[in-house]
């Protein structure tokens, strides 16, 4: 096994300018690194991350009891067996099938919209700022039966966690700000609850309020977690990956022009993103036993950091790794945004990130009417699409350019 001092290490600048070099040499000469400021082992190899997301009984989701429940509550990603199984039951029908076209498509198609409208006269916009920070937000506010207006608030909130989740340095000033969100959302969010059980309607939270499964119903608390689960990983993750894939297309014009003129080719275009810079770049788990892995073995009760960015751009999976390519023929596409998927970005095996579809339909829905509204879209003069983050990670801004609608 390796130290972490022969590699950039992953709380320093060097490692957040570019992660992907070190992820080289981490898969080829330390594959299992002890990580002494964070007390865990990293992990890089497809193979071995893959295995820490499909081996739910050795890779357990305990570590989540002090990286999670602090500021969400307890929610599904920390329950396993049945009570696992039955909380996912109540919750998946949403974001699937039926739900998810009938009742929400008209809610994703109507929040994009919105958007662009603010936009579209201009010539020149920051996609981040102006778009990919606020459409996922406003859509699971608007699921949800939520205030639009409130935005600032849940963009703050979900900040917070976020950075609180990336807290690998332990700074307490992020620490104790992540826990005065879980307290600000509880006080906003219970009382909602307790009102909507009483006047249900047809939106996200009344239909968490009502859903039954084996005599089995979510509590309040239940609820607002998943909530505030929800808010924060659909918010961070499909914000940075509509960045990304617009960044990625961008430099890639060849790819752009055929995604405009083929927009069946979307779902490539965001697949082949969530593999070569995926929204999250680390998750972790805990060893409920011994296991060995390639570099050694990790003990029981450890933490692991597994890094999904590093095992994207493994070249024992794929081809080529780190270009971007959407036509990419060792990518399976049309189980990309599966349990059976074959990249890394939403993880695997139980815990396969429930929201999947949602963000699938969300980036489908809101690429298709980005080139709508900027056909001739291109980089704007001196743009630079920087990423930035260590645990999630995204492009700062995306500034283009484009001929105004008349």
């Amino acid at each position: 096994m390796t130290t972490a001092q022969q590699i950039p290490d992953i709380l320093s600048s060097e490692f957040a300018a570019d992660p992907y070099t070190a992820y080289r040499v981490m898969r080829k000469d330390a594959p299992l690194i002890w990580h002494e400021a964070t007390r865990s082992y990293i992990i890089s190899r497809y193979e071995d991350v893959a295995t820490a997301f499909k081996d739910g009984a050795t890779y357990t989701t305990d570590n989540y009891e002090w990286q999670i429940e602090p500021v969400h509550g307890k929610t599904i990603l920390q329950l396993s067996g049945r009570e696992h199984a039955v909380r996912r039951a109540l919750v998946a029908p949403a974001f699937r099938g039926s739900d998810l076209r009938e009742k929400f498509l008209p809610v994703i198609e109507r929040n994009a919209r919105e958007l662009i409208d603010g936009f579209r006269h201009t010539g020149s916009v920051d996609l981040v700022d102006a778009f990919a920070t606020r459409f996922p937000v406003n859509v699971i506010a608007d699921m949800l039966g939520l205030d639009k207006a409130d935005h600032d608030r849940f963009h703050r909130w979900y900040t917070s966690v976020i950075a609180f989740l990336g807290n690998l340095s332990g700074d307490p000033e992020v620490a104790a700000d992540g826990e005065r969100t879980r307290v600000e959302f509880a006080e906003y969010m219970i009382p909602i609850i307790r009102q909507r059980r009483e006047n249900l309607g047809d939106d996200l939270l009344s239909t968490l309020c009502a859903a039954e499964v084996d005599g089995v119903r979510m509590s309040d608390e239940d609820i607002k977690a998943f909530c505030s689960l929800l808010l924060a990983a659909g918010g961070e993750t499909t914000d940075k990956a509509i960045a990304a894939l617009f960044a990625n297309l961008l430099a890639h014009p060849d790819q752009l022009a055929a995604v405009r003129a083929d927009r069946s080719l979307i779902d490539r275009a965001f697949a082949e993103t969530l593999r070569y810079t995926p929204p999250v770049h680390m998750i972790m788990r805990q060893t409920a036993r011994e296991v060995t892995v390639s570099g050694g073995t990790i003990p029981a009760g450890a933490t692991v950091t597994c890094l999904i960015g590093a095992a994207n751009r493994d070249p024992d999976r794929y081809r080529d790794p780190d270009t971007f390519d959407i036509f990419r023929d060792d990518l399976n596409t049309t189980t990309a945004f599966s349990a059976a998927a074959n990249h890394l970005a939403f993880a695997l095996g139980r815990h396969f990130c429930v929201g999947a579809l949602l963000a699938k339909t969300e980036v489908e829905v809101g690429v298709n009417q980005l080139l709508d509204a900027m056909p001739d879209v291109r980089p704007a003069d001196g743009a630079e699409f920087v990423e930035d983050g260590v645990f999630t990670r995204g492009p700062k801004a995306v500034r283009v350019t484009f001929t105004p609608a008349g």
